[in-house]
């Protein structure tokens, strides 16, 4: 992309950190910003915030797009000083992103009043100008809302951002994005009752990338994407297996209904240094985003943590759904979960389609979808279920488990299905549950090997199943092991304990499922 100043005769005013050294909090940096550094001084912005009309639930919706405005100025500035130094200021000048004349952060910076007003009019200038890759990214923010941001407040933020200098030279991709994640991660500990609907934990993210193992060159989707973690979690993981993530770029998809959530998706894969991507906003259910020759577009992997058990959604439609999501049948008003279910499986690639999804208990024994769950068992689309441990998720203290779909399972685990107990691989710290590196080589080894493992993992024939009216609750099939497993007529106290607590396990999650469907009615 190219752009030409208007005058170039007349050079702007470049950012501080290409006029002056960079001051943070009254230390000189010649160096590279360390994540550490960089992540306080944003996390400083949130501060900033605190005691202002501004509801802590609505920082990111701030602070977050200032972060993004600041490192694409400061990038662009970077790349206008590089093509000046190589070839001139006559030279038409090389851009990642266009910063149209009058919507650079220093033109923001500089206007005495009416901030708000300068710096909307800023970013959807940029968004204009940049239409392919980031239209609509700076989300819908009320900058000119004096009574939530007075010109003071808003300055006391520019000039915090200001501080820093976010070019590639100072802070390299990686530790950006990391730190964009690090922000996302503490709006959502302040926000802990509605972190869930944009948020998932990033070591449960980790763990579902890792045991669907995405390859180069494959495309990966997610219907329900939030913040765009799962996404660049399979950037990550193939990048630490030393593959080449630049073939993912243009092979990563995403749909997410929250306006303010799909356009932190959209910065935070920018900011990971991903720039071609497809990142949708509306109802996945009601509008699917992707299709091709009038047929749902298909992938290779999907990763999703779909909204649980949503009441308000569009079941007349689904029953004639013009895009056969409807093939195990019409889930009830009261959950959608199995019409996320049935469009994932819808969106898988009919050779090499694997899918990971989060989901509550319910979905594996609740008997209102006792006849789709049936079907789905028989097609033999399910490879396996996964039991979490509890509070694991902002939003429910209730266990959540994993499910594990392909379209074509490896002839040694057809007609059968793995059972994972892993309700005790979890760690607690600060009233905060998540699951360690060991409990996730755990689960991977057990996903990988496919083989009973007493009390942890069981694999079991869908002949079995049906002899449990196909049902997917896992206390069904993975029993705990007891000190004396080989005697038959005489229990150990600590035996009948654990035969009591396995059975009240299984109890206790249908009475969840039934409390929940008593919710809706």
């Amino acid at each position: 992309m190219v752009r030409v100043c208007a005058d170039k005769t007349k050079p702007r005013k470049l950012l501080p950190i290409l006029v002056q050294s960079n001051m943070i909090q009254g230390t000189l940096f010649e160096t590279s910003i360390t994540l550490p550094e960089l992540s306080s001084h944003l996390w400083e912005a949130a501060n900033i915030l605190r005691g202002s009309p501004v509801d802590r639930t609505d920082w990111k919706s701030y602070i977050l797009p200032l972060l993004f405005f600041k490192r694409i100025c400061d990038v662009w500035d970077e790349e206008r000083q590089t093509m000046i130094d190589d070839y001139g200021e006559h030279f038409p000048d090389e851009h990642r992103f266009q910063i149209p004349e009058g919507s650079h952060w220093q033109d923001v910076r500089e206007a005495s009043s009416n901030v708000g007003t300068a710096l909307q009019n800023a970013l959807r200038n940029i968004e204009v100008a940049n239409q392919k890759h980031l239209y609509g990214v700076f989300g819908d923010a009320q900058w000119t809302n004096k009574e939530k941001l007075s010109d003071q407040l808003l300055k006391d933020l520019i000039e915090h951002f200001s501080a820093l200098n976010l070019s590639n030279k100072r802070v390299h991709s990686h530790v950006m994005g990391d730190a964009y994640e690090y922000l996302i991660k503490k709006f959502a500990d302040t926000t802990k009752n509605k972190a869930g609907e944009f948020y998932t934990p990033r070591s449960v993210v980790h763990l579902i990338v890792d045991m669907l193992d995405p390859q180069e060159g494959e495309t990966v989707y997610d219907p329900a994407c939030g913040t765009g973690g799962m996404l660049l979690a399979a950037v990550t993981h193939l990048r630490n297996k030393g593959g080449d993530a630049r073939t993912f770029f243009g092979k990563l998809y995403g749909q997410e209904k929250n306006l303010t959530t799909a356009s932190i998706a959209r910065m935070n894969l920018v900011l990971h240094g991903v720039d071609d991507y497809q990142v949708m906003r509306g109802d996945t259910l009601e509008n699917p985003a992707f299709s091709e020759d009038d047929q749902l577009k298909t992938f290779d992997v999907v990763l999703a943590n779909p909204p649980y058990s949503i009441k308000q959604w569009n079941r007349e439609k689904f029953q004639s759904d013009p895009w056969q999501r409807n093939f195990l049948g019409t889930p009830p008003q009261g959950r959608a979960d199995y019409a996320f279910f049935q469009h994932i499986l819808k969106s898988l690639d009919a050779k090499t389609g694997r899918c990971a999804i989060l989901f509550p208990h319910g979905v594996l024994f609740r008997k209102e979808e006792a006849e789709m769950r049936k079907k789905l068992i028989e097609a033999d689309l399910v490879e396996c279920v996964l039991g979490l441990g509890a509070n694991l998720f902002y939003n429910s203290p209730m266990e959540a488990c994993i499910l594990i779909c392909c379209t074509r399972k490896p002839p040694k685990r057809q007609g059968q299905i793995l059972f994972i107990d892993a309700v005790h691989e979890v760690a607690r710290v600060q009233g905060q549950s998540f699951l360690k590196p060991e409990h996730q080589s755990r689960i991977l080894s057990a996903y990988q090997s496919y083989s009973n493992d007493p009390g942890f993992a069981t694999v079991a024939t869908l002949e079995e199943i049906a002899a449990q009216d196909y049902s997917l609750s896992i206390p069904l099939y993975v029993r705990r092991k007891t000190a004396n497993s080989q005697t038959e007529d005489l229990k150990t106290l600590a035996e009948v304990w654990a035969d009591w607590e396995q059975g009240s396990r299984a109890f206790w999650q249908e009475m969840d499922a039934l409390v929940d469907m008593l919710d809706s009615l």
